[in-house]
């Protein structure tokens, strides 16, 4: 079933039918208004539930582990009940309507993002 999902870094231009803009960051831009958020392009939606912990973006930031380390960890975590229903239901919402995860990583790569939607395409099939 095709989904219609793509990634997007916090802040950079909406694309065309780039879809909801969901933030998938633990914590929110400091100092922006919630009203904001949207206008600003930074997410119209703020999902904390299927973000990294503060503890394994702590220890991932400072080195203590691997990029392969970091993605092995956050998709461990996204396997509790809740992170893995919000997952289903992600999938579900993209089989519908186009959405977007963000993050403010610059290079996806070594972001979270990358692993999230894939948890999402092998979740929605």
């Amino acid at each position: 079933m095709l989904l219609h999902i793509s990634t997007y870094r916090i802040g950079a231009p909406r694309r065309k039918r780039e879809g909801l803009r969901i933030g998938a960051t633990r914590l929110l831009p400091r100092g922006v208004p919630k009203r904001e958020y949207a206008k600003r392009d930074l997410f119209d939606v703020w999902l904390p539930l299927v973000a990294p912990s503060r503890e394994l973006l702590k220890s991932y930031n400072s080195g203590k582990k691997t990029v392969a380390q970091f993605f092995r960890a956050y998709k461990s975590e996204m396997k509790q009940p809740t992170p893995r229903h919000t997952i289903e239901l992600l999938a579900a919402i993209a089989r519908h309507t186009p959405i977007a995860i963000g993050c403010y990583c610059q290079d996806e790569s070594r972001c979270h993002r990358k692993a999230l939607i894939e948890l999402i395409r092998s979740s929605g099939t």
